[in-house]
């Protein structure tokens, strides 16, 4: 995730696996069928983007980003430690606001996500679709089951390096310096990925945008990343995963349904009553969450949250004692990645502490 900002709750930027070996290992069912066809789409759209650069007859203002990209792309591989691949350094305009729509599901009275588990990616809390109508329907198919659903456009996502991914036309509605942090953090999956360990796998790579964006404005004469935006973005998940942990201890109460639809309704519009307290108040006003709140919200709604922040400080830790050395810190992730899940997490914990 990059530097946070309004686009990006609503889309949530979560990292997508498309997994084309599904497709032979489990059957060509609809669901595995839609992201083969839409990965292939995908690759067939890619252009390098030093010859659209090179290219006169394109866009200038499209030509200047793309130039800038590739400054910041190569600073990701020289400096950050990044894989020094064609990921990135290619284009493809897809025409359309997100490039896959993720679906994310839960129990009426269940604030844990329903998981999917694929080969090589392990389990994750949502499915990815490449047409909205797509994940629309499948939502509203798990709704008649009763179940509480949300769907989030993604403008990217990382297919772990079996592909080069392109730089894409829906990540430009980021400024030059949020695209620079999205290509580092996406970069960061393709250099180290857990299967099924989602919040060590987007810690890690927020960690490695944030950190490696501060480098990249240094390198380039810029002030340090003005914080303000990051605490505000900070202080609602924290507003959001105390609404969370508050239904997590409702719904294990044993109360009858009739009374948890109530309670659970009036812990939403409770949630909507501190948000606005913090807008007006802390915030002095800020609206640019304002449209995530004004959809309907549920317990789908809040799954997203938390998962790229919770081991944050422990990598900060973490490359703090390593000399903040890109090359010693990357061993140093990949050695967690290896412990076992209860070793790593305590680890982590300690680093945190």
């Amino acid at each position: 995730m990059s530097k946070p900002n309004a686009a990006l709750i609503d889309s949530c930027a979560l990292h997508w696996v498309p997994l084309l070996l599904a497709v032979s290992l489990n059957g060509c069912s609809s669901y595995y069928g839609q992201l083969a066809v839409g990965q292939a789409q995908l690759l067939s759209q890619r252009e390098p983007i030093a010859r659209v650069v090179a290219d006169d007859s394109r866009d200038p203002a499209l030509r200047q980003r793309l130039a800038r990209v590739l400054e910041a792309r190569s600073f990701a591989s020289s400096t950050l430690g990044l894989p020094d691949n064609d990921s990135y350094r290619l284009y493809a305009d897809i025409q359309r606001p997100y490039v896959v729509w993720n679906l994310f599901a839960s129990e009426a009275f269940s604030v844990d996500a329903l998981e999917h588990c694929f080969p090589i990616a392990g389990c994750v809390a949502y499915r990815g679709y490449y047409r909205q109508g797509a994940a629309r329907a499948a939502a509203a198919r798990l709704q008649v089951q009763g179940l509480d659903t949300h769907v989030a456009g993604v403008e990217a996502y990382s297919t772990l390096g079996w592909f080069a991914d392109p730089l894409l036309s829906s990540m430009l509605r980021r400024n030059d310096e949020q695209l620079a942090a999205l290509v580092f953090h996406e970069l960061a999956h393709q250099r180290l990925y857990l299967p099924g360990d989602t919040a060590f796998n987007e810690s890690y790579a927020s960690f490695v945008e944030r950190e490696g964006l501060q480098q990249w404005r240094r390198e380039r004469g810029l002030p340090p990343v003005d914080g303000e935006a990051q605490r505000q973005y900070r202080q609602l998940v924290e507003l959001l995963l105390a609404t969370r942990e508050r239904l997590r201890t409702l719904y294990a109460s044993g109360k009858p349904d009739a009374e948890l639809r109530e309670l659970k309704q009036a812990a939403f519009d409770r949630l909507r009553r501190d948000y606005r307290h913090l807008r007006d108040g802390v915030w002095g006003g800020s609206r640019r969450f304002d449209g995530w709140f004004a959809r309907p919200l549920n317990n789908a709604s809040l799954l997203p949250f938390g998962l790229y922040d919770r081991w944050v400080p422990a990598f900060a830790a973490l490359f703090e004692q390593v000399g903040r050395d890109w090359s010693r810190f990357h061993a140093a992730v990949a050695t967690l990645a290896q412990l076992p899940a209860d070793e790593r997490e305590a680890k982590l914990a300690q680093l945190a502490d």
